[in-house]
């Protein structure tokens, strides 16, 4: 999962985007408004975490143009301004939640898990394909009961996968999940992750499907059908 960090205190940045960073999301980090405005234009993430006082555009005028451009990415506003009134105006503006400064860390990343099930239509936090399940309050996956082995790449990409279950996910789609400004994901590589993921499902109940042309679907297999 990719998320946009636009943070102007440089301390506060660097270590929240090594936190997440340590979580398996890829994260791209711009410390002004007009940045933020300019690559939430050009680039696409899964959600962005948004500080109000932002030096060159506020963070404020950076969700108007995001939601007037018709953009639905999730934004996850922080601020310490924890008034009712500016959360309720920032929610109003198209917000989709707020933590005040200071946060902690695991509550954080517990809304920006909820914020990212939200945003595929999932509200469950454990999703099941087959006998591959899912843990959402973890992003760990068992198989059978048991904890399957993923190197953080491929447990990025099943995790796609997973999330939009029976849903066509193109290649280009899984190589932006795992990508950052910095380290770039080719559309090639992504056929070697799901190569190694399909031998990890072997005689499973879950199974990765290309459709050729438009990317890759996982869905339940039943064997003997």
């Amino acid at each position: 999962m990719r998320l946009l960090l636009v943070e102007d205190n440089k301390v506060l940045a660097d270590w929240l985007a090594r936190t997440l960073r340590k979580q398996l999301y890829a994260v791209d980090w711009v410390e002004n408004g007009a940045d933020a405005d300019f690559v939430l234009r050009t680039e696409t993430y899964d959600l962005v975490l948004l500080d109000l006082a932002l030096p060159r555009l506020g963070g404020h005028e950076v969700l108007r143009r995001l939601r007037e451009r018709g953009n639905t990415t999730p934004v996850l506003v922080l601020t310490a301004d924890n008034t009712t009134r500016s959360r309720v105006t920032e929610l109003d503006h198209g917000a989709d939640d707020y933590v005040a400064k200071p946060f902690e860390v695991d509550e954080l990343e517990a809304r920006i898990r909820v914020l990212l099930r939200r945003s595929a239509h999932v509200a469950n936090p454990q999703i099941a394909c087959g006998d591959l399940v899912f843990h959402g309050a973890t992003r760990e996956f068992t198989l059978t009961g048991k904890p399957l082995t993923l190197t953080p790449r491929e447990r990025t990409v099943l995790e796609v996968l997973v999330m939009k279950a029976g849903s066509t996910v193109s290649k280009a789609a899984l190589a932006q999940s795992l990508s950052s400004l910095e380290d770039g994901v080719s559309a090639d590589a992504i056929e070697i992750y799901v190569h190694r993921l399909r031998k990890k499902l072997e005689g499973s109940d879950a199974t990765i499907v290309t459709l050729r042309g438009l990317g890759y679907v996982l869905r339940p297999v039943h064997h003997g059908a």
